[in-house]
């Protein structure tokens, strides 16, 4: 075969492979967006929801056509006690459970389940905020998750089948618990059964009456119907119900460096919202189920609350080794600023 031959047969198949690399970088340019799932176990109209659809809204709208987030709310995709685990399989991008679901991956943040240790959300974010509060975001970072933010849901209140005034009140009761042993322990500290149940089956377990009483607050309380099964809510505010943002340190640090940055921005904004939305519902929230008239609000005195804190602070020693005793005394110094 002669070289001019060669070159007449080669030529058109340059073309053609030239051709089909610009077909397949225009292919490409016109891929689906990378999905980026998150999964919560709240309803959408509660602060963790509205931050999830702020951030879906924010990432959706700086890095159009190519990031879309999905977010399944109320345990649809994942519940309680399987989203962590989802996380690490890289089945969904960010999850943000409450903080005493970390138990197995940390014992340091069993830290925000200790019984009246901030006295109000104030206090609560001058200790997230601080260098003690960040470095909590990373103390599961070895175990290949990362936190990103803290969201707020508010301060607890218990509720039951019948008025809880003083801590003798609780004793033989079935309270449900997020399955945390600091929670455990609060409650065997008056005499009370922790039952460790995933949130989504509170409702029955309430209706039913296979349990007496829970501990939430306002928000969870108003949005998930509980005080309709719940004959009274004691105004105590003995302990803080936030949220931790995670997402899997392996997907984290694959993304793009300037995407990163953007998607980083997008969720601080929406944890901004959505603590915002934390402290308006408080007391709309709780006057709503004053005005229901479906629950009793009971209201302690000064020496009622009082005596509650003394049956429950002796927890706090209890865990000290596991958490760390300068890190309880850094957040119970955050109550005096």
């Amino acid at each position: 075969m002669s070289l001019l031959t060669c070159t007449s047969i080669l030529k058109p198949i340059a073309k053609i492979a030239a051709v089909t690399l610009l077909m397949s970088a225009s292919l490409q340019s016109m891929a689906a967006p990378t999905e980026l799932k998150f999964s919560h176990v709240v309803a959408e109209n509660t602060p963790k929801g509205q931050m999830a659809l702020k951030f879906k809204s924010l990432v959706e709208q700086r890095l159009p056509g190519e990031y879309v987030v999905s977010i399944y709310p109320n345990s649809q995709l994942f519940g309680d006690n399987n989203e962590l685990s989802a996380l690490l399989l890289d089945d969904v991008q960010f999850v943000a459970p409450s903080l005493s679901k970390f138990e197995r991956y940390t014992k340091k943040l069993q830290l925000f389940d200790l019984p009246f240790l901030f006295e109000d959300m104030d206090a609560v974010n001058r200790f997230q905020q601080s260098e003690n509060g960040q470095k909590l975001l990373r103390s599961m970072k070895r175990k290949g998750i990362l936190g990103l933010g803290y969201l707020h849901n508010g301060m607890k209140q218990f509720s039951a089948s019948t008025p809880l005034v003083v801590p003798e009140d609780a004793q033989g009761k079935k309270f449900r618990i997020m399955a945390s042993d600091v929670l455990a322990a609060q409650f065997q500290a008056v005499d009370a059964i922790p039952v460790k149940k995933p949130f989504s089956e509170v409702f029955t377990l309430l209706q039913t009456r296979a349990i007496d009483g829970q501990e939430n607050t306002w928000s969870n309380i108003y949005s998930k119907k509980f005080f309709e099964v719940q004959s009274h809510i004691t105004e105590s505010n003995h302990g803080l119900l936030d949220y931790m943002v995670v997402t899997s340190n392996n997907f984290w640090t694959s993304l793009p460096a300037d995407k990163r940055k953007i998607i980083k921005a997008s969720l601080d904004e929406a944890i901004a919202h959505g603590n915002e939305i934390a402290a308006a519902k408080v007391s709309k929230d709780r006057q709503a189920i004053i005005d229901s008239k479906r629950s009793e609000l009971v209201a302690l005195t000064p020496e009622q609350r009082q005596q509650w804190v003394a049956a429950m602070k002796p927890v706090w020693s209890k865990f000290e080794a596991k958490i760390g005793k300068e890190m309880i005394e850094a957040a119970a110094a955050s109550n005096r600023q």
